[in-house]
């Protein structure tokens, strides 16, 4: 069944709208918001979602096949790295973690140890310039520069 591969991402994607639907549905605001919370974005982004999931459920592309197996393991690849990335983020601070797992990313699709380290450290500085100065966004420092700050 040529189709299954589709259909299978969109149900699992429905799963997660519903998941991240509630998780919003859930937070608990401590001060009011005018006109609208912090709810409305992830809960619409949610919907967004599910609604598009289900245009995988219903109308699967042609081309629905599973992919071989080094592509599935360079994309299990990437889940991995982006999970160590949510997990460290707090630990390792914004620019470390984000410079770690571009490095890694970079190299995963085989761009040179230069080229990788080029790219993670331009990437790294500039969104954390974007973030701090450009939207006035606070990012954590990490724990490993707490004695130097």
């Amino acid at each position: 069944m040529k189709l299954a591969a589709d259909r299978i991402l969109g149900l699992a994607l429905i799963g997660l709208a519903a998941f991240a639907a509630v998780q919003a549905a859930n937070l608990q605001i401590p001060f009011s918001y005018e006109p609208v919370g912090p709810k409305v974005f992830p809960i619409g982004l949610s919907m967004m979602l599910a609604a598009l999931s289900l245009v995988l459920v219903f109308r699967p592309g042609e081309n629905g096949h599973w992919p071989d197996k080094a592509l599935m393991l360079k994309l299990l690849a990437v889940l991995g790295a982006l999970v160590i990335y949510a997990l460290l983020f707090t630990q390792l601070g914004f620019f470390g973690s984000t410079l770690l797992v571009v490095l890694v990313l970079a190299r995963l699709f085989e761009a040179t140890w230069l080229k990788a380290l080029l790219a993670a450290v331009l990437m790294a500085l500039g969104s954390y310039f974007l973030f701090t100065q450009g939207l006035g966004i606070s990012l954590p420092r990490g724990y490993w520069l707490s004695d130097f700050a």
